[in-house]
């Protein structure tokens, strides 16, 4: 059994708690964000906060320049990464397979 940890802004609020939790059940966890197995989740795979928050910001700064919010493009991350935490691999008891670890852009030991 594992949890897939959703991006929603409830359970990012909450990811600390939901962190601590699943370690405290050997419970495995993925996550939507890059940073949350960089703060001590298992493994994330997705964008980064910052390349989402950058398309926000230059769809926002076309709207103050008076463009019809029905005239922008429709925008989705076009770059996700793999995080692994082995720091938390080793407190749920759990060995991550070479393969998975040669696939990860960042490996935090």
């Amino acid at each position: 059994m594992a949890l897939n940890v959703l991006a929603s802004p409830i359970l990012n609020n909450s990811r600390n708690l939901i962190m601590d939790l699943s370690v405290g059940l050997h419970l495995p966890a993925i996550y939507q964000w890059p940073e949350t197995a960089e703060e001590g989740g298992l493994v994330a795979y997705g964008p980064r906060f910052t390349t989402v928050y950058r398309q926000l910001a230059r769809q926002g700064v076309e709207l103050l320049r008076g463009v019809k919010p029905a005239d922008l493009p429709v925008e989705q991350p076009t770059e996700f990464e793999l995080v692994i935490n082995l720091k938390t691999a080793k407190a749920l008891g759990l060995t991550i397979p070479p393969q998975i670890l040669a696939r990860a852009g960042e490996v935090i030991e």
